[in-house]
């Protein structure tokens, strides 16, 4: 198998796809069944790809990398649990209770929505954000 990053030369958007080996890859090209999956178009090329090497330095930086990174989402975490209210899987309906009601100026929320929800929400007007969460396996 082979994975190969494609690039549909119509909307410009990249992709990855596996392909059996790259005889595989050419011919479902030349027969024109390769096809982006946002716009239809067949107008699709690999892009540059570069191999993933791995050793014993790379898995330590990547280690590193990764711990830094998980420490800065805690603290994020930390903070909007201190300055915010949890709402749950209410999130959609009292962003818009805050949003639509003046008079209900409270402090910021957070909580779980879907992606209609979020989507639903910007189309009104209402500004989301969407962090990562991590959840704290020790306690």
């Amino acid at each position: 198998m082979i994975k190969y990053s494609l690039v549909c030369k119509d909307c410009e958007l990249t992709f990855e796809s596996w392909f059996a080996n790259s005889k595989e890859y050419e011919k479902l090209k030349k027969k024109k069944l390769l096809n982006c999956h946002n716009c239809n178009s067949i107008n699709i090329k690999k892009n540059l790809m570069a191999p993933s090497l791995i050793n014993k330095s790379s898995d330590r930086k990547a280690s590193k990398k990764f711990n830094k990174v998980k420490k800065t989402i805690n603290e994020y975490q930390k903070f909007i649990k201190n300055n915010f209210k949890y709402v749950g899987d209410n999130f959609a309906y009292e962003a818009r209770s805050i949003h639509y009601n003046e008079k209900k100026k409270e402090k910021g929320i957070y909580g779980t929505a879907s992606k209609q929800d979020l989507k639903e929400l910007k189309e009104e007007g209402i500004e989301t954000q969407m962090i990562p969460w991590v959840e704290d396996k020790n306690n």
